[in-house]
């Protein structure tokens, strides 16, 4: 893994916890629609590499350069990923922790 990328915040109120954020000093980075009626909002601290994402669920994103040579390094050392998920946006590999906290590899 390359970076921490996103760590993504659960809230119910995506908009009061943008107001709440940018008053905190951030910025928005992308707000769009994702489908199923959700919209997908990163915000970030100016010149910081990590950012935020306001979600309906938990996780953290790492970055990676080559998202099947990390998934082959996880595997020899039992950790296992889900398929990847090509998007417009890059491809992710979500899995899980012992205590099912949600972490996901990113390609871009």
């Amino acid at each position: 893994m390359k970076a921490t990328e996103i760590i993504m915040i659960p809230v119910s109120d995506q908009q009061k916890a943008k107001e709440f954020y940018v008053n905190l000093g951030f910025q928005v980075i992308a707000e769009a629609p994702m489908g199923n009626g959700e919209t997908w909002l990163q915000m970030g601290l100016p010149g910081q590499l990590t950012s935020i994402s306001l979600a309906k669920f938990q996780g953290i994103i790492f970055e990676t350069d080559d998202i099947e040579k990390e998934i082959g390094v996880l595997k020899a050392k039992g950790i296992t990923a889900g398929e990847i998920d090509p998007t417009p946006w890059g491809r992710f590999a979500w899995m899980q922790d012992p205590d099912g906290n949600k972490l996901c590899l990113h390609q871009k």
